[in-house]
């Protein structure tokens, strides 16, 4: 018998959680599309690691199921920015780095720094320029030392409270160790200024890496979510554009802190506000640890995100992961913290879109990636998606009652599909005919992956949605309806 859906959300199997990527300074991760440590590093880790090798698989058929094979550990919870909430230490910690930043803006430190990176910069050259003209091309710099004010990320230090939140990143970076953490603002102050964030803000890069990296939507928690997609460079003339020699690796390199800088300052920087992100990187058809040119540019990127960009990730997010990638990880995991690791999620495959939805709601989550989200068409993302999970060798049906004349329109994915599907529509008088609005038929899983329809109805009654899961795997069911009113003719 038919039954009324109410909408929940369905409970999913726990997806390992465990091995990273490679970090220098674990706690400080913010991803790009990074390729491993070179094949070099990777030999020298294996001989001398002799205790990790043990805890690598024997074999590629062991390797060859992610699912399966990836240890699990916990999952990295936030930390509160109210500093109300913080504990005494904590609280102390950020008192003394207050006064620190207090006494450099006093005394001109910062300022101090940038001359100093600048003088590295220029090096041995003739500085026989302007002092007048550099001062007043200091100003625009993102980085503004002017009457005592030092601004990052759009967030005037000491200024309010949302400075509060920016200090504490850094002191998180630095496991709440005051100098390290005042080294380190001083180090991405002179940083920014060197490499002139307020015009980078303003360069054109075009639009050739926009499906490479792109922002789109927000997780459960309110995190937006930044899509890394590793397989946009096997296109060998994108490839060649992009990496071919070391101007245009500089190039990328602007570009990639550029798309960062901006997907920043867009956070909410105000105590208890979102000031993270969530990363997900897509290793499907990855170029692979071969391409130097590619590994060593996004080194140098994750390296000076790493000493920068301190505590911006939420949780990184490694889909369609391949089996190599994970046996690299598990000789490079014993040498991160925990707290770098809880923050990593890898999935295979056959896992993505389950791993996915798990963080991120269907309507938020692009249709490539097992959502419903996408540009154009009837709904969008304020339409909420009902999640059920069809269990193997079973039937589930769902009923859409309506009492007046509409147009009823719906969205339908079974993740995987392989699976039959057949809707139809049964009036409530009992003198009328079951109308088949979708004669039942196999959907396999090449087929489009979303199924949308529309059925107007003249007459009370309901529509009813059949999905057959004839397979010997649950299958999760995503769906949603709009109604609209409609004059009967």
């Amino acid at each position: 018998m038919a039954e009324e859906v109410p909408k929940t959300t369905t409970t999913q199997e726990e997806v390992a959680l465990a091995d990273v990527a490679p970090a220098e300074k674990p706690d400080t991760d913010v991803a790009v599309l990074v390729e491993k440590s070179t094949e070099q590093q990777q030999e020298q880790e294996q001989e001398q690691a002799s205790p990790e090798k043990k805890n690598a698989p024997e074999t590629e058929d062991e390797v060859s199921k992610p699912e399966e094979n990836i240890p699990e550990c916990g999952s990295f919870k936030e930390e509160s920015t109210i500093v109300s909430d913080l504990p005494e230490t904590e609280k102390k910690a950020l008192q003394e780095l207050k006064q620190l930043v207090q006494e450099a803006l006093d005394n001109h430190e910062f300022e101090k720094v940038e001359d100093e990176k600048k003088e590295q910069v220029a090096g041995g050259a003739d500085v026989a320029a302007d002092d007048g003209a550099k001062a007043v091309e200091a100003v625009s710099e993102s980085v503004v030392c002017c009457a005592e004010e030092v601004s990052i990320w759009g967030v005037a230090l000491l200024a309010d409270e949302r400075s509060d939140v920016i200090l504490l990143k850094f002191l998180r970076a630095r496991d709440f160790k005051v100098k390290e953490a005042m080294a380190m603002i001083k180090s991405t102050i002179g940083w920014r200024k060197e490499f002139g964030m307020e015009e980078l803000l303003l360069e054109d890069f075009g639009d050739d890496l926009a499906k490479a990296v792109y922002m789109h939507g927000f997780d459960k928690e309110g995190h937006p979510v930044c899509y890394n997609v590793y397989g946009e460079f096997q296109d060998r003339d994108l490839y060649k554009k992009t990496f071919s020699d070391e101007d245009k690796r500089v190039r990328f390199l602007r570009w990639r802190i550029q798309f960062l800088e901006r997907s920043i300052r867009n956070l909410d920087f105000a105590p208890g506000g979102i000031s993270t992100i969530v990363q997900v990187n897509d290793l499907r058809n990855s170029p692979g640890p071969a391409k130097w040119e590619l590994r060593q540019a996004t080194k140098q990127a994750l390296q000076l995100f790493q000493d920068n960009y301190p505590e911006f990730v939420a949780k990184q997010v490694f889909i369609n992961v391949p089996w190599w990638y994970l046996a690299v990880n598990r000789m490079i995991s014993p040498f991160l913290t925990q707290r770098t690791k809880s923050k990593f999620v890898f999935a295979g495959p056959s896992k993505s879109a389950e791993t996915l939805l798990r963080y991120i709601a269907a309507e938020q989550l692009p249709v490539k990636y097992g959502g419903l989200s996408k540009d154009g068409g009837e709904f969008g993302i304020s339409d909420a998606v009902t999640e059920i999970t069809v269990k193997p060798a079973a039937k589930h049906t769902v009923e859409f009652p309506v009492t007046e004349n509409c147009l009823l329109s719906w969205e339908l994915r079974v993740i995987g599909w392989d699976v039959s599907y057949g809707a139809e529509f049964v009036p409530t008088s009992e003198g009328s005919y079951t109308v088949i609005i979708q004669k039942a038929r196999k959907v396999a899983s090449s087929e489009e992956p979303v199924l949308c329809s529309n059925y107007k109805i003249g007459e009370p009654g309901k529509v009813v949605l059949t999905i057959d899961n004839q397979s010997s795997k649950k299958k999760k069911l995503l769906y949603r309806l709009k109604v609209k009113p409609s004059s009967s003719d």
